[in-house]
């Protein structure tokens, strides 16, 4: 499906110097930006009334036989923490053992020749946020890619005066086209992006928000790696890391977290040919199929982890390449829990979503697929919610020793959730840790220690979302950029590489 929308565009006087053809877009009436995408109740009728059987048959079985409900309750929770911590470990061992990410050698590169890159499109999507316009622009103008086959749409919403203000006054290259989305459907980014996909011109496209920095080069090497990709590979997810990371604890386990993300756990994923959530910025599409799958869900608060789960049904492929955009890692606490509790919201969407017809999924993704998605879909997001209750078990025991969690934990299942537990905290140790070894952040490991922290605020954030997914599933909650920047520059050409910049912390507080 190709997706339309009249924007009209119109001449404005700009009196600071700025272009005037083709600068703003006013927006129209028109509500194909919102895609193929319908609003969907969280929960079909179908899935409601499962979920009350269930709870049924369980609330007369405690009735009854209240101890025995306990225990086997109990242990499927166990076995699935269990399941998903073995699973998330196999993943960090094959992607450390066997570098899974597409690579693409520098010879490969100098042989690339300018006349030979087709037009790519860069969507950027900005929300109240002027005062990342310079950064935005700069970061744009470092991609090492011919500016005239670059088709750059900087997408803005219909009540947003000041980054239209701001844009205005900064007057953007010729290259880069401003779009106003109508504020019709559910306010937020896949709906901006889907209004830049109708737009596009290129033959590639890609997201990137107002703070990030990519590599030079990627836009070069993705293009080298659909190239020589198979056909079916549509989607190029580059990794993700933060140019902020020392600022405080916070975006130390935040980049650690990132890096264990996007440097081992989805390579791993690609190894075992399974689906891939996507990472909200930097993927990268072909895009006749981002369009034919209908763009973007405008009503799912996380559209990459429900695109990257649609490529993969489709019968299409995402590969991960060995690139990294460095972006602003959330700095306050208020802030980050929005940020987090917006994402598990959207996983959570996303896999209810995915299973309200179970059988046919497991048909369509076949077995290893369809186990994965349980495990890291599914246990990532209920371990979340399910952590506190376990970890006050834990204290309380410690502390008092109540016969009724002798009750709960009898012989052998003590040993299996003792094990469980030293092997959950382990998992995510060692992967936090390797995360860090693996960027050479080694001063960060120490601050990897006490990641179980980290862990409580994760579940806070999973119960917000959790909660919002009752009340207002399809809210958009903004996440605050601009806290922290890097500093004033040279000239492009004598700048050394970000990854230098990000390692000798040079990124300082706004």
């Amino acid at each position: 499906m190709t997706l339309e929308i009249g924007v009209r565009t119109t001449d404005y006087d700009l009196d600071l110097g700025a272009r005037s053809a083709g600068l703003l877009d006013r927006p129209t009436t028109s509500s194909a930006h919102i895609g193929e995408s319908q609003p969907e109740k969280v929960l079909t009728n179908q899935q409601k009334a499962v979920i009350a059987l269930g709870i049924g048959v369980l609330a007369v079985a405690a009735v009854y036989q209240p101890l025995i409900t306990a225990l086997f309750i109990n242990s499927v929770i166990v076995v699935y923490f269990g399941a998903a911590n073995l699973f998330k470990l196999s993943l960090v061992k094959r992607s450390l053992g066997n570098p899974c990410a597409l690579e693409v050698t520098r010879d490969e590169l100098n042989a690339l020749d300018d006349r030979s890159l087709p037009v790519y499109t860069i969507l950027l999507p900005l929300y109240h946020e002027p005062q990342m316009v310079p950064q935005l622009i700069a970061g744009i103008a470092e991609l090492n890619y011919p500016a005239e086959k670059l088709d750059v749409k900087i997408l803005i919403e219909e009540d947003d005066d000041e980054t239209r203000d701001a844009l205005i006054a900064f007057n953007p290259p010729s290259h880069f086209e401003v779009l106003t989305i109508p504020d019709i459907g559910p306010k937020g980014k896949p709906r901006a992006c889907n209004a830049g996909l109708s737009r596009a011109r290129g033959q590639y496209l890609v997201i990137y928000d107002a703070e990030d920095r990519p590599e030079p080069d990627q836009l070069r090497k993705v293009v080298i790696g659909f190239r020589n990709g198979p056909p079916e590979m549509i989607c190029i997810q580059a990794k993700l890391n933060y140019f902020n990371r020392k600022y405080n604890v916070l975006t130390r386990w935040f980049t650690a977290e990132y890096s264990v993300w996007f440097d081992q756990l989805l390579p791993g994923l690609q190894s075992y040919d399974v689906a891939i959530p996507l990472g909200g910025t930097s993927n990268h599409f072909i895009t006749q199929r981002l369009r034919e799958l209908g763009g973007w869900n405008a009503y799912n608060v996380t559209e990459d982890a429900d695109l990257g789960m649609r490529v993969f049904v489709r019968g299409w492929k995402t590969a991960v390449i060995d690139s990294t955009t460095y972006e602003e890692a959330t700095s306050r606490v208020g802030n980050w829990i929005r940020q987090r509790s917006r994402w598990v919201k959207g996983y959570m969407q996303t896999y209810l979503y995915c299973m309200r017809h179970p059988i046919r999924l497991y048909r369509q993704m076949g077995m290893r697929a369809f186990v994965a998605f349980q495990l890291f879909f599914g246990a990532g997001t209920f371990c979340l919610l399910i952590n506190p209750l376990y970890l006050a078990l834990t204290v309380a025991w410690f502390g008092f020793h109540p016969h009724v969690i002798q009750l709960l934990f009898p012989g052998g299942l003590l040993y299996v959730c003792s094990a469980s537990f030293f092997l959950g905290n382990a998992a995510f140790t060692i992967a936090t840790v390797s995360g860090c070894y693996a960027r050479r952040h080694y001063d960060d490991v120490k601050w990897a220690m006490l990641a179980p922290i980290y862990w409580l605020l994760m579940s806070v954030a999973a119960w917000k979302g959790c909660l919002q997914l009752i009340y207002k599933p399809y809210y958009w909650e903004k996440t605050k950029h601009g806290f922290c920047t890097l500093p004033e520059q040279p000239p492009v050409a004598a700048l050394p590489k970000l990854p230098d910049l990000v390692e000798d912390g040079l990124a300082i507080p706004a």
